[in-house]
């Protein structure tokens, strides 16, 4: 998998996968929620240790 540096926030590899899934989609509120989902998987993930 390919590291980006928002993967030092979401860090499981779930989150990781849909994080891809949702960067891949085009349009106004695809964006939206990526931006959404990245805000809450961060606060989700805040004390999970980094599996890198």
């Amino acid at each position: 998998m390919k590291k980006l540096r928002i993967f030092s926030f979401i860090k499981t590899e779930c989150g990781r996968a849909k994080y891809i899934e949702l960067d891949s989609k085009q349009g106004f509120q695809s964006k939206i929620r990526l931006y959404w989902f990245i805000i809450i998987a961060s606060i989700k993930d805040w004390n999970l240790p980094n599996p890198d």
